[in-house]
């Protein structure tokens, strides 16, 4: 099908993606200037995976035992050197970091006079299909191979050094915090959930003039904090999605040592962190929590628990109690069964340190399997999402134009719908999520050495927890075959 769309909003051919979080027959009644009891954010995405599941769900619990068992009858020290293999590669500047954010900031700024002066379809106009799809399904992919390439180009460092030096503050980022230490990682807390309250709940993420007026609003609101608190302060406590590229870019097989960078095994640097205070870990656990909630919402089960027929979806206006409600009980939940885990793994072995520094550092063993979930549950919506966006960005004001030469382009959507292209599709969520959970096992075991230099005491410890990633990797498995409908 032809990219550009005429006169509204068109299904998303991605439709077919088992829990998408966007269904693209987005109306273009989703601007907010029109008095609407409802908006319908729904499609015919609704199917059944007729695929031997049972096996892929035993398979996968399996995988993440066998390789529980594998790491408590391995020597530490054969682990150890596992861990500390390095490449060097080649050597590199930071000079250009400012260069590079002030062209985000403006290529930010004409995406946002593009959600507010262009088309009123999300799948022509390009901020939503950059936001939504490259930016928080792909490019978060691209931390965890890649490492921190968020601190280069969010599209606030450069402004903020701009104005700093206006301001006679070179040294700005060597002063001491002036972020109060007490709030911890809470600020990106409750930005993180506003975020994901917005994608996931909100009647019309999708619609670009509603998305530019919040993308702006959170652009100055985050400028003038870093302003406030210092560009380092907040980037690392308070900017949700720094802090959270900063977290996933831990797991990356690429590595920076001072002016060099270089290759190691992924989730190596995941060993070295320090124990996250408790509002850190709460934000990891979010992390994994809302993507699991948004793939959890769209089920037949979820819906039939409060009595709505899944074959007739209401719209997402008529669900936002129930999905509020949800999105607040997948976290508690989770963080309950993580704090529980943690608890009885430092009661089996007797354990000296206190529960605050042990779940603060065996946290980190939680990012794989949050980017794990990550690339499963966005994967369709890159694959299609990324078509559109190159359509959108040669005739980004709706104007006629073909900057490009992509703006009469087919849409390929076939890559996700069909018997064939479910099969291979399912097959790498599944392997994805499950290459997730073995790695977590696999950091997990090496956080708990650090607790426990003992092998038996450590292995021990993380029992509890290794049930934990069981069960979550049966639960991410059933979210990819069960019957979703919206």
């Amino acid at each position: 099908m032809s990219g550009r769309t005429e006169g509204g909003a068109k299904d998303r051919d991605a439709a077919n993606n088992p829990h998408g979080p966007r269904s693209l027959a987005v109306a273009l009644a989703l601007t907010p200037l029109l008095p609407t009891p409802a908006f319908a954010h729904a499609s015919d995405r609704g199917h059944v995976l007729l695929l031997p599941t049972g096996y892929y769900i035993a398979g996968g619990a399996l995988a993440v035992a066998v390789s529980f068992l594998v790491l408590a009858l391995l020597p530490p020290a054969a682990l150890d050197r596992f861990w500390r293999r390095r490449l060097s590669l080649f050597a590199f500047s930071g000079g250009p970091r400012t260069i590079v954010s002030l062209f985000s900031f403006a290529g930010f700024a004409l995406l946002v006079a593009a959600g507010l002066f262009g088309s009123r379809d999300p799948l022509s106009n390009p901020l939503p299909l950059v936001i939504w799809t490259l930016l928080w399904a792909g490019f978060t992919l691209l931390q965890g191979v890649f490492g921190d390439l968020w601190s280069w180009l969010n599209p606030w460092y450069g402004p903020w050094r701009v104005v700093s030096r206006l301001a006679g503050k070179r040294g700005s980022e060597a002063r001491p915090s002036r972020l109060p230490r007490w709030l911890g990682f809470w600020s990106a807390f409750v930005l993180f959930f506003a975020f994901a309250w917005f994608e996931l709940i909100d009647p019309a993420p999708d619609d670009p003039a509603r998305l530019a007026v919040a993308a702006g609003l959170y652009w100055l609101i985050s400028f003038l904090a870093m302003l406030l608190f210092g560009y380092s302060d907040w980037s690392r406590r308070g900017e949700f999605l720094s802090v959270f590229f900063s977290m996933i870019a831990r797991f990356a097989a690429f590595r920076r040592e001072e002016s060099r960078f270089g290759l190691c095994w992924p989730g190596a640097k995941l060993l070295s962190a320090e124990p996250l205070p408790p509002s850190g870990t709460a934000f990891l656990l979010l992390a994994l929590s809302s993507v699991s909630f948004d793939g959890l919402s769209k089920t037949f089960f979820w819906l039939g628990l409060f009595g709505i027929n899944p074959l007739e979806f209401p719209g997402r206006t008529a669900l936002i109690g129930i999905g509020s409600l949800g999105l607040v009980l997948s976290f508690v939940l989770l963080a309950a069964v993580f704090a529980v885990a943690i608890f009885l793994g430092q009661r089996l072995v007797g354990d000296e340190h206190s529960f605050r520094e042990t779940a603060g550092l065996l946290v980190w063993s939680i990012v794989p399997i949050a980017l794990a979930y990550h690339i499963a549950h966005y994967l369709t919506v890159v694959l299609v999402g990324g078509q559109y966006a190159l359509v959108a960005f040669s005739d980004p004001f709706a104007l006629g134009w073909n900057l490009f030469g992509t703006a009469d382009w087919m849409v390929e959507a076939g890559v996700v719908a069909g018997a064939e292209s479910a099969w291979w599709l399912w097959n790498v969520q599944a392997g994805v999520i499950i290459a997730g959970h073995v790695l977590a096992v696999l950091v997990a075991h090496g956080l708990a050495w650090r607790l426990h230099p003992q092998p038996s005491r450590a292995a021990l410890s993380q029992l509890p927890l290794t049930l934990l990633m069981i069960a979550y990797t049966i639960f991410g498995l059933w979210l990819l075959a069960t019957p979703t409908a919206g």
